[in-house]
């Protein structure tokens, strides 16, 4: 049927495409075309956009990411992701197989325990987290009544608090793909496995796995790039001591007025994301194609 003969299809296409074309490819062009233009013009539009002033751009605000200052913080950044991925995937491959063997009925009410969170600003969950882990918080309350520690101690503005709050806000983005992928493991291969002298380990490795690869791959794309960027969640909990990328694009925004160097940086991470989708595509292909072979 013809889109002229179906204009509920022809609205809802429209819209799609209005939608994504305004809102989604307009402001990206928007950011790289700021990324290019020489810091502190001051014009946007009606400013000269020659060959040669983009360059100049480009070599000014793109160049000023190998600083070692900028350096410093894309390293920290890339640690605290790496470490707060690794600690969803720890936690969830394990949460997110036992909701798939529960019951029928229980399935239900684990899966909305996971999406709960959601129902609650961001912001507000970290200050509960924050107020949690204090010098004076409710943690230290308890363990000093406990008698376990003399002293309140120090958990709040370290390290380790940014990592935690990180995986505490991360946490579901791991969890719900792994769950998908483990709602639709071939039971009978399993069972196939067990039957011809596979002890858990090796079906684990070589069964569970590869067949759940997939799920991993797209929980690590969730959790990695938002634990560079999630900047309130550093300031919160880090102070000042431990800044992530998104402090720098917010800082080179909001404080410095360097739009463009913040826009190059946002280009940057976009193109990371782009690498990281690409590669997560030829995985899956890749997996499929060794499952069917």
């Amino acid at each position: 049927m013809s889109l002229a003969r179906n204009p509920f299809k022809t609205a809802t296409l429209t819209v799609i495409w209005g939608w994504l074309i305004l809102l989604v490819l307009a402001p990206t062009l928007l950011v790289v075309l700021v990324s290019l233009m020489p810091e502190n013009t001051g014009q946007l539009l009606g400013g000269e956009l020659s060959p040669s002033t983009l360059w100049q751009g480009f070599v000014t605000n793109y160049g000023q990411m190998i600083s070692p200052v900028y350096l410093s913080v894309f390293g920290h950044s890339l640690w605290i992701g790496l470490v707060t991925t690794l600690i969803c995937l720890l936690l969830g491959y394990p949460f997110a197989w036992m909701i798939s063997r529960a019951s029928p009925r229980l399935q239900p009410l684990l899966l909305l325990l996971v999406i709960i969170p959601f129902w609650t600003n961001s912001l507000i969950r970290i200050y509960a987290l924050r107020t949690l882990i204090a010098t004076r918080g409710l943690l230290n309350d308890v363990l000093m009544n406990l008698g376990l520690i003399d002293a309140p101690l120090r958990l709040l503005y370290t390290e380790e608090a940014v990592i935690v709050g990180l995986v505490y806000m991360l946490l579901p983005f791991m969890i719900l793909p792994l769950y998908a992928v483990f709602e639709q493991l071939n039971r009978p291969t399993l069972e196939a496995a067990r039957d011809l002298g596979a002890n858990g380990l090796a079906t684990f490795r070589h069964i569970v796995l590869p067949l759940t690869m997939p799920g991993i791959i797209a929980g690590v794309l969730l959790v990695f790039l938002p634990a560079m960027g999630m900047f309130y969640v550093s300031d919160l909990l880090g102070g000042s001591r431990h800044p992530l990328i998104g402090n720098i694009i917010k800082g080179q925004f909001l404080e410095a007025n360097n739009w463009t160097f913040g826009a190059a940086i946002s280009v940057m991470l976009t193109l990371v994301m782009a690498f990281l989708l690409l590669a997560y595509y030829r995985s899956v292909k890749l997996f499929k194609r060794e499952v069917t072979l």
